[in-house]
């Protein structure tokens, strides 16, 4: 993992100096904000905590993560220098995880540009800021889960609008799968409905964002991402082999 920290700052840079970048983060927290205050009515909510902010953030995800995903390796391919890089001194594990981590990165600066809605809620009331921690915690966790599968999807796509609406489909799909079979002609055995809820990335996030940080909902999303990029790297090497 030596070239580890050459991979990451290489693809931030790639980020900041990528206009898709800040189009992406824009957009992001002007709709945090117009939801947030208008469909949210969060000036006329509880100013204890930022629930009315944050549950949003499955939604504008949508969005975001999708963009932040073309752009590890879409335009990789685009340019045709994947198998340029795999001809590097660098395994296949280092590129994944610092790509990863560098669109983690950019997804956490998106989140800390949030912070003026912190500001405002304390200066309307008393919240407890460590319960507002823990949202943004817990949003910063999702945006992980989601970019995971984004990674990984974009390394089996080649394209980048059709990277851009598989990984958007299945962040669709994925919250709203349990619901989708409850709905058909036959119905299935009750533990299978509530395992797929379960496995809902929204409902973790829920739990996570009402303030309680339990340790299996935190390995939840620890452990997606860190299958969903092993699977990412497996197919890398696939493609180096």
């Amino acid at each position: 993992m030596k070239l580890l920290p050459v991979i990451f700052k290489h693809q931030l840079a790639s980020f900041l100096f990528a206009p898709a970048t800040y189009i992406s983060i824009a957009a992001f927290l002007v709709a945090s904000a117009t939801l947030s205050f208008q469909a949210g009515q969060f000036l006329e909510q509880s100013n204890s905590d930022l629930h009315g902010f944050f549950r949003f953030h499955p939604w504008l995800y949508l969005f975001l993560i999708p963009m932040l995903s073309t752009q590890l390796w879409a335009d990789g391919r685009i340019i045709d220098n994947i198998d340029f890089l795999c001809s590097l001194p660098i395994t296949p594990a280092e590129l994944v995880i610092g790509k990863f981590l560098a669109g983690w990165t950019v997804a956490g600066i998106a989140l800390v540009l949030t912070l003026p809605t912190v500001i405002i809620t304390n200066s309307l009331g008393s919240p407890e800021n460590m319960f507002i921690v823990c949202q943004y915690l817990a949003s910063w966790l999702l945006a992980g889960g989601y970019l995971s599968i984004g990674c990984f999807i974009c390394m089996l796509v080649y394209k980048r609008i059709t990277a851009f609406v598989a990984t958007l489909g299945l962040l669709l799909t994925a919250p709203g799968f349990s619901y989708i079979v409850e709905t058909l002609d036959y119905h299935p055995p009750t533990w299978l409905i509530d395992s797929l809820i379960y496995l809902n990335p929204a409902i973790r996030f829920n739990a996570i964002e009402q303030g309680v940080i339990a340790l299996h909902d935190s390995l939840y999303f620890i452990s997606m991402i860190i299958a969903l990029l092993s699977a990412t790297t497996v197919i890398l090497k696939y493609r180096k082999g």
